[in-house]
């Protein structure tokens, strides 16, 4: 049995079913549990960024890139919640530099994708930005969704991806229908740090672009965090 600590909770359309990734705590790999577990077992299991888990999650044998970290799981049990410094330390372990270093893919200038056919480190990194380099806003193309805006430490931006992360989501989402969104990029400023956890989904045509698309699986700050939004 080995300890893993779960980095990303995130949505679907579907409320029924939510994606985790895990990272192993003793070889730092990151792992995706796959099918994708039921809304039911995420409560069960208490599953929350930051949780500890006791089970076997291994690597399928074959796997389709991007998506490298796909795994079978089995005897998962819910093994406490890690301290704030305990999570750091694992974001931190899996830390790129960039967005473009962290996936092995340039980007050019408002790509969000990554084109079917070229070859990816992985499906899910770790960057670590300025709480100014990120905001949060209404689509201003689609009216009612929330997207997220930033400039990694290579300085190249990445505008209106999609946020996955269900904790965060669900907290922007509620101050936007009370007409206060501000209040979500308010706190942001108030810290000093600010850790991404940015995947891509799986495949998806838009128009004449066929590939698979960034999201912000994770948005977490540091040295504090919301109660609304989560538990470390």
């Amino acid at each position: 049995m080995a300890k893993y600590i779960i980095t990303d909770l995130t949505r679907f359309a579907d409320p029924d079913i939510l994606c985790t990734a895990v990272i192993d705590m003793e070889t730092g790999n990151c792992l995706r549990p796959m099918p994708y577990l039921k809304s039911q077992t995420i409560k069960e299991l208490n599953i929350h960024p930051g949780a500890i888990l006791d089970g076997e999650i291994a690597l399928k044998q074959h796997v389709e890139n991007p998506h490298l970290e796909d795994a079978t799981y089995k005897n998962l049990k819910y093994a406490g919640p890690a301290s704030g410094n305990e999570f750091k330390a694992i974001l931190d372990q899996t830390l790129s530099d960039s967005v473009a270093s962290g996936f092995g893919i340039p980007f050019a200038a408002n790509q969000k994708h990554i084109p079917v056919g070229e070859h990816s480190k992985c499906s899910i990194i770790t960057i670590k930005i300025s709480p100014m380099a990120l905001v949060i806003r209404e689509d201003q193309f689609k009216p009612g969704r929330i997207k997220a805006l930033f400039t990694d430490e290579a300085g190249h931006s990445y505008r209106y991806l999609s946020i996955t992360d269900r904790g965060f989501f669900d907290y922007a989402k509620k101050h936007q229908n009370d007409g206060q969104l501000n209040e979500v990029q308010k706190f942001i400023l108030t810290q000093k740090e600010v850790y991404l956890r940015i995947g891509v989904g799986r495949r998806f045509n838009i128009g004449d672009r066929d590939g698979y698309w960034l999201q912000v699986n994770g948005i977490y700050t540091f040295p504090s965090f919301h109660e609304e939004i989560r538990k470390y």
